[in-house]
């Protein structure tokens, strides 16, 4: 069966340095994902080899473009990075696609350096780690962007960032929690509910994000997001319920979330057609994650699609 990971983080340490500072990252780790995000070849192509992994969609790690204040400085990163990335994608074109970063400090520079990634660079969507200094995607300056993903056909992948916008007193005192055990997902999943409520998807109906690590539990959610829409302003909900946007214009992935019980959740309720694989390499174990998608309890069609033809559909592959 073809496997496509569409999660899968790279770094350029030139332009953007990592590990973060004051990520309170164990040191082997940090020894071991710095020696394999910056690999564009060796490293990682033995790792999908030897787990049957066909494709790997990469994207910028985070921290990625959010960081950066100035903006003229963003969009010259920006080209500097997708740069980088569309030249591993022509060194291994059957093995590799990407994401782009966006400048979206500079929303009109960020519509430009778009259609550069598309139509010049061949890249197959963006990936965005979150906030834009405390800044969210439903804001009106962001609206020139969402209208062209949705001209252009390609996604945008709401990411979670290592440096979050604000800080959540009830996480004090446990920094485990900040991160992808939780605050990450709450965080994501909000901005997400953002753009529902937001208008964007009744303003770009033929727009998409997709969703990490399960759909950032959203799609556990839906009944309740139902319920409440009702008791919500008429003057500031979305037009259909939320459910419509998450079965219309949220795409799931299973990055680092191998749970059967899980996957058998989101797509019950969202659908096959709308839940892709992805693993989160270099975080995540590749064994793990293909073996949990192998052994996944489905009919062979729906496995296929999750493990290959909704990206091959959805990212034109």
């Amino acid at each position: 069966m073809r496997v496509i990971a569409v999660e899968e983080a790279f770094s350029v340490p030139e332009v953007i340095s990592w590990p973060p500072a004051g990520a309170g990252m164990p040191e082997r780790w940090i020894r071991e994902w710095g020696r394999r995000l910056p690999d564009l070849a060796e490293l990682r192509l033995a790792d999908m080899d030897a787990h049957g992994v066909d494709v790997q969609v990469l994207s910028m790690t985070s921290p990625g473009l959010e960081v950066i204040d100035d903006a003229a400085e963003a969009v010259a990163a920006a080209r500097r990075i997708n740069d980088h990335l569309a030249d591993a994608v022509a060194a291994h074109p059957t093995r590799f696609a990407g994401f782009a970063a966006l400048p979206l400090q500079d929303p009109d520079a960020a519509v430009a350096e778009l259609r550069r990634a598309v139509h010049e660079l061949g890249l197959k969507g963006v990936l965005h780690n979150d906030h834009v200094g405390g800044h969210y995607l439903d804001e009106p300056r962001f609206r020139p962007v969402w209208a062209e993903l949705e001209r252009l056909g390609v996604t945008l992948y709401l990411h979670p960032a290592i440096v979050p916008a604000d800080r959540w007193r009830v996480l004090d005192g446990y920094p485990v929690l900040g991160g992808p055990s939780w605050g990450w997902t709450a965080a994501v999943g909000a901005h997400a509910l953002r753009l529902i409520y937001g208008g964007v998807f009744d303003a770009f109906p033929g727009a998409s994000v997709m969703l990490g690590h399960m759909g950032e539990l959203l799609p556990f959610q839906l009944a309740r997001l139902d319920s409440r829409y009702r008791q919500a302003d008429v003057e500031r909900r979305p037009r259909q319920l939320p459910s419509h946007y998450l079965r219309h214009n949220v795409y799931v992935t299973t990055s680092g979330v191998f749970s059967h019980a899980a996957l058998l959740g989101a797509t019950h309720e969202v659908g096959t057609d709308r839940v892709l694989f992805a693993i989160d390499y270099p975080y995540e174990s590749t064994a793990e994650a293909v073996e949990f998608l192998r052994t996944a309890p489905y009919a062979p069609a729906d496995l296929a699609r999750i493990a290959h033809s909704n990206a091959e559909r959805v990212l034109r592959l």
